[in-house]
């Protein structure tokens, strides 16, 4: 059965501006914030239902009507989407929570949720005629950008801290990127991808400075919903870096709410940051729209050492709107809870995953969590490709 994508146009998140979906474009050309890729919601709701999905492909181009790619043929896919969703019982016991789920994003195309939306982007790109990309990475985004380029056929060049995780580095060289290393953080690792897209002609698809790679975070939203019979857990904990799976989900909810698949009662989202680098917790607690960029930002999970993030009115938009909010933990927290959840679910979580579980007692401690809630952690990573942040003479 042929699939239709009820893409529509292109909406600034900031001041409304339209502009076409079907001409390449990064940010709002009038005020230089986030686009986001609209949907005939009408269409939608008469042609796609929740029944349609029954044998659909198990991946996350299920969802291919509120999807930004018009022609399949133009889809490129690892098999990405539809990780399982745990039921995580002693993990729970352990925090006295009656009810913990954890999504295993570890289990995606390159370890990590990332091939969402790099699956999104750069097939998007591909119909768009984009067949030069460049972005900038923390770490597990490198990697992906690297597979899916490789997988269409496309030049990939990317840019990272030289302190990123080696598994990363390796993951982007053997699949044929370019990879560069730069002396700083990864807003130094994004001025040279903007000056490398413009000097050489790439289109750059950083985090939220293109329409189409939280397009692909959100489908995440769309199984959480399907996996737990299209009902919702009663918050969510997430490890917020640049955001895109935050704000990702949240459009999701709202969408799904549009198509008459959900009711109304949207999870409180919890954005978790390290110590060494919370702009968005910070942010948060002052009531402020904007995060101010964070100095010196350091910790062990390098998939939240963001120290500015373009999406910061949007995650901050999510943590009000749900009733949710926003909390930090340590590092030596975080080096705990990977060992803990791993000793007693047998998950090998990454850093940030660690830092979304590590917050859940916090958030308990100071009410903002019920014991008698349904809480569902965010585990965007497999454990395996950050080993080094454990001492070689450690045991966990």
């Amino acid at each position: 059965m042929t699939m239709i994508s009820c893409l529509d146009h292109l909406e600034c998140t900031c001041c409304g501006s339209r502009f076409s979906a079907d001409e390449p474009h990064r940010v709002c050309a009038d005020c230089g914030k986030v686009l986001y890729a609209r949907y005939d919601l009408d269409a939608a709701a008469a042609g796609f239902s929740r029944e349609a999905l029954r044998g659909r492909r198990p991946d996350m181009w299920r969802y291919f009507e509120m999807m930004p790619v018009r022609d399949e043929e133009n889809v490129v896919s690892l098999g990405e989407g539809f990780t399982p969703l745990h039921a995580v019982n002693r993990l729970g016991r352990e925090m006295n929570v009656e009810r913990l789920l954890l999504k295993d994003e570890g289990l995606n195309p390159t370890a990590s949720f990332k091939a969402r939306g790099l699956s999104a982007a750069v097939s998007r790109s591909r119909e768009l005629g984009l067949n030069r990309l460049t972005m900038p990475s923390a770490g597990n985004a490198a990697g992906a950008l690297a597979a899916y380029a490789a997988r269409a056929g496309m030049e990939a060049r990317v840019f990272m801290p030289q302190d990123a995780p080696e598994a990363n580095m390796q993951e982007a060289a053997v699949a044929g990127a370019r990879l560069r290393l730069v002396d700083g953080l990864i807003g130094d690792a994004g001025l040279l991808a903007r000056r490398e897209a413009a000097e050489h002609g790439l289109f750059d698809v950083s985090t939220l400075q293109e329409p189409y790679r939280v397009e692909g975070k959100k489908t995440m939203g769309y199984e959480i919903a399907e996996q737990m019979n299209w009902t919702l857990p009663d918050a969510i904990v997430y490890p917020t870096g640049g955001g895109t799976g935050i704000v990702g989900m949240w459009k999701a909810f709202e969408e799904m709410e549009a198509l008459g698949w959900i009711d109304g009662s949207r999870p409180k989202m919890f954005c978790v940051q390290a110590e060494g680098c919370a702009p968005i917790v910070s942010a948060f607690d002052r009531g402020a729209e904007f995060a101010d960029p964070w100095p010196r930002a350091s910790t062990v999970a390098p998939g939240i050492r963001v120290p500015a993030a373009i999406g910061d009115y949007l995650i901050l938009r999510a943590l009000r709107e749900s009733g949710g909010g926003a909390q930090t933990v340590t590092d030596s927290e975080i080096l705990s809870w990977i060992g803990k959840v791993a000793s007693l679910e047998g998950i090998f979580v990454c850093p940030e995953g660690a830092a979304a579980t590590a917050a859940i007692p916090k958030l308990l401690e100071r009410g903002a969590l019920s014991d008698s809630e349904t809480v569902l952690i965010l585990n965007t990573g497999s454990g395996l490709k950050n080993l080094e942040v454990f001492p070689s003479e450690s045991s966990i």
